[in-house]
């Protein structure tokens, strides 16, 4: 008796140090996201609904990009991160180099109806090390009160004759080069070809030539909408959940214009290394699943990366406006757009950023 009673203690103090081991690594997850208007939509959408389902607290940081720290945080062997919110290239990259952990797909939770989430994800959505959340749009925008007349394509966008005044650009190659060839005739389709030639990069510059007296470069996010609120820029290249937010939530009058749009997901993945490496992947199966993406929709338009998200994607937050024709995948708004080519930008980052650094510097 006093043995079996010695084994039952034993017994029972393993398992209590397993649940207080796993208690201890389970009790808190740190996500970082890009900020304002989205990180706000993935607190409520996610974070929120998380905790109160698994008293998992989530702790919400941001960054310009959230790729950058996740390098430096993996090569340091100092990782703080659990979980990040990257674009697509980035997440392909960082996998490549190993500085992300692998995400196996059968824990992510299959549709309403059943269909296992490899099938119910948007072609491209799910990879090695990543799971996408939304699809979203690099768009540009102008101010309604601050343009002689409104712009309707991209071309408009390098029209300073047409349309006189400053415009907003990211600082960086991505998405900035392609917009630069669409306004220069090359069609949506041709793009990457174009740009994929030594005489290409060279027609993008060209064109950037033509209005790089009046650039204002921005780098977060946040930036172009406040910029165009200011009256700092006429027109201003941004993303489309910010000018969405900017007009709708904070009665700016700003428009988006969905010509040439560079249309990408954003995705969600774990450094190598991650501290609460289990809650982090439990975050992601809760946070993809179909009624959680299309709730993030309710508070800003990017599209939800799961075709059985699309039937539950209804109104604003606000109760009253219609989600659907503010998402960069609505039909109206397809006409000129562009699918980034994360191939592309995982071979020719380096050698693109290092040409237009080059050009900012001259």
């Amino acid at each position: 008796m006093g043995v079996m009673t010695m084994k039952l203690k034993t017994a029972l103090l393993a398992s209590a140090l397993t649940t207080a081991a796993f208690a201890a690594q389970a009790s808190e997850v740190t996500v970082m996201s890009w900020g304002g208007a989205y990180t706000k939509s993935q607190v409520e959408a996610y974070h929120k609904p998380f905790t109160a389902k698994t008293g998992v607290k989530v702790n919400s940081i941001d960054a310009d990009n959230p790729a950058t720290p996740i390098k430096a945080q993996v090569e340091a062997g100092n990782v703080s991160i659990d979980v990040a919110d990257v674009e697509f290239s980035d997440a392909v990259r960082l996998c490549d180099e190993g500085l992300l952990e692998e995400i196996d797909p059968s824990m992510l939770p299959a549709a309403p109806d059943g269909t296992p989430a490899t099938d119910d994800f948007i072609q491209g959505a799910i990879q090695d090390c990543a799971v996408a959340n939304i699809v979203w749009s690099t768009v540009f925008a102008y101010n309604k009160d601050n343009v002689s007349m409104a712009p309707v394509s991209i071309g408009d966008f390098f029209d300073t004759a047409k349309i006189p005044g400053k415009r907003g650009l990211r600082k960086s190659a991505k998405a900035t080069l392609e917009m630069a060839l669409m306004a220069d005739g090359v069609p949506a389709a041709e793009v990457y070809d174009i740009l994929d030639t030594d005489e290409g990069v060279d027609r993008a510059f060209a064109k950037l030539d033509s209005i790089k007296g009046d650039i204002v470069w921005w780098e977060a996010g946040a930036q172009p909408p406040q910029l165009l609120a200011d009256g700092e820029v006429v027109m201003s290249t941004a993303y489309n959940g910010r000018i969405f937010n900017a007009a709708v939530a904070e009665n700016q009058p700003l428009e988006v214009v969905w010509d040439g749009q560079i249309m990408d997901f954003d995705l969600f993945v774990v450094p190598k290394g991650a501290p609460n490496k289990e809650a982090a992947m439990d975050f992601i199966a809760f946070a993809t699943d179909t009624q959680r993406l299309a709730d993030q929709a309710s508070w800003i338009s990017y599209g939800p990366a799961r075709k059985s998200s699309g039937a539950l994607v209804g109104k604003y937050s606000d109760g009253v406006t219609e989600m659907g024709p503010h998402m960069p995948t609505a039909a109206a708004n397809l006409g000129n757009a562009l699918v980034n080519n994360f191939e592309f930008w995982v071979d020719k980052d380096a050698e693109l950023n290092e040409r237009f650094n080059a050009w900012l510097a001259n």
